[in-house]
């Protein structure tokens, strides 16, 4: 057991309003990330709360869960985890490793406060995100095949310059998309779920994409996982592309409404770069993997190196928050 002393916490409640909440043991996924932040966590920093083990996968047993006040998820297969927060009848605050919160969506609002690992995935999800474009565009999977048959197959390729790429998503990762496609020389167009200018130009809200749409080459999508996302990109989203218009996942499966687009992969209209899928992990015999001019990856934009030293400073300086009674980042407002 780790202990430091504190006894408060300021953190947004849902009304958008601070209110101390008394946090006196956080849970961690693990000892190693445990011991991670813990090491980083400075003697006068140290003041009173109690760190301890416990997820699904390690529910130590002499940890008393109605003492648990906080705790952090696993970052990955955090489900079974979720699933057992109702052993903590004294839950005040859950913090993800990811920058989604799907899974624990229906927390927000009430008394739980839910907090993000919001920026920590960034760059790396943005480093997909153009990787898949690329790839997909300049034929570089084909390529990998055309390698393993020892078959020389030159052809004309589409550039990723001059193409015109909706990002659909205007948070921290599609900000990050953005700044990582101006120097491809690409023509950009933002939406979101409301229009707005920002410091970079127009944002478009969700009612100008039938306008939008018929005049886009690539999608790439970032959005969360939401009631007002989920299938937003459905046969008539699709429809409305026109033909060889890449498709780019990187957000959430269920964003995407997988029978749709396997359609349109199948009758080669589109094509499509996922490194999210509906349903995940994607069964052996699914139809998408055998779908042409699709790439798929595992799931893995935001799990890169940069993650781990990421993870834990942005761990490390919500725990400090908690101690000094600051207000937290990446809260997510209900």
């Amino acid at each position: 057991m780790w202990t430091r002393d504190c006894v408060g916490l300021d953190t947004p409640a849902h009304n958008g309003n601070m209110s101390t909440l008394d946090i006196r043991t956080i849970a961690f996924p693990d000892p190693d990330i445990l011991a991670k932040v813990d090491g980083r966590i400075t003697d006068h920093q140290q003041t009173g709360i109690e760190f301890v083990v416990w997820s699904a996968e390690n529910p130590t047993v002499e940890v008393n869960r109605a003492a648990i006040d906080a705790i952090i998820l696993p970052y990955i297969d955090a489900q079974p985890t979720v699933a057992r927060l109702g052993e903590l009848p004294n839950l005040k605050l859950v913090q993800t490793q990811t920058t989604g919160y799907d899974l624990v969506a229906d927390l927000v609002g009430t008394e739980t406060t839910v907090a993000t690992a919001s920026g920590v995935h960034a760059a790396a999800t943005a480093e997909l995100a153009v990787g898949l474009t690329l790839a997909s565009l300049r034929g570089i999977d084909a390529a990998v095949r055309n390698m393993a048959a020892r078959a020389w197959n030159h052809a004309r390729m589409r550039s990723l310059a001059d193409r015109r790429v909706m990002i659909l998503g205007a948070g921290g990762i599609g900000e990050a998309i953005r700044q990582r496609l101006i120097p491809f020389e690409t023509h950009i167009t933002r939406v979101a779920s409301h229009a707005r200018t920002d410091e970079y130009g127009r944002i478009h809200g969700p009612e100008d994409l039938p306008k939008l749409l018929p005049h886009t080459e690539v999608v790439i999508a970032v959005t969360p996982l939401t009631k007002q996302t989920e299938k937003l990109i459905d046969a008539e989203f699709l429809s409305q592309l026109p033909d060889n218009a890449l498709v780019v996942n990187v957000g959430r499966g269920k964003v995407v409404d997988t029978d749709a687009l396997v359609a349109e992969l199948r009758a080669g209209r589109l094509s499509a770069a996922l490194d999210v899928v509906d349903p995940e992990p994607l069964p052996h015999e699914h139809p998408l993997w055998g779908t042409p001019n699709t790439l798929i990856t595992p799931h893995v934009g935001g799990d890169t190196s940069a993650f781990e030293p990421r993870i834990e400073q942005m761990l490390t300086e919500q725990v400090r928050r908690i101690i000094a009674g600051e207000p937290l980042i990446n809260v997510i407002e209900g």
